[in-house]
């Protein structure tokens, strides 16, 4: 069985290298579809404009289609902070939107938390974003989308429920 540590260095190193791929496809040297490469074939995702995606396909094309229009269009995603406790990780990041007229930022914070499943892989990743700040935000920058930009979902779903293979996991991937 790992201990706490093991498991603790393995999910870091594994958020290490999921935000090494997300700075790739801020640049352009790689697509969003990658980013799915890191989940469990029945992981959940829940993303505060798009709502729960359930199944690593299903993150694959929620990436890609989420995120057409605005990659490369000045958004890019740094790291904060990471903290890690056991099978969960905490990160604080940005959401650079482009910058101002004066060089600054348009910046709004944002928060995930995700669950290691071990093998490299996360089963679970709740993001959070002020979308209303997100909203004022790009009103304030006189932002327009793209053609290629995809709307999100008029209803999409809320259920924040663990995924099925949490329930799997061995016990020591489970909070005390």
């Amino acid at each position: 069985m790992k201990t706490k540590q093991k498991i603790e260095q393995e999910a870091l190193a594994t958020y290490d290298q999921f935000v090494a791929t997300r700075d790739k496809v801020d640049t352009g040297e790689c697509g969003w579809d990658k980013m799915a490469d890191y989940f469990t074939e029945d992981a959940v995702y829940i993303d505060p404009a798009w709502g729960r995606q359930e199944g690593r396909e299903t993150i694959r094309q929620f990436f890609v289609d989420s995120m057409a229009g605005l990659t490369n269009n000045g958004w890019s995603t740094p790291e904060r902070w990471t903290m890690v406790d056991g099978h969960r990780l905490v990160s604080h990041w940005d959401q650079i939107l482009g910058q101002k007229p004066d060089g600054t930022d348009w910046s709004v914070p944002g928060l995930s938390i995700l669950y290691y499943a071990g093998d490299g892989m996360f089963c679970y990743s709740h993001d959070y974003l002020n979308m209303t700040y997100i909203g004022e935000t790009m009103k304030a920058m006189a932002w327009r989308p793209p053609e290629i930009f995809n709307m999100p979902p008029a209803k999409p779903d809320w259920s924040t429920e663990l995924p099925h293979a949490w329930r799997s996991l061995p016990d020591a991937f489970k909070p005390a």
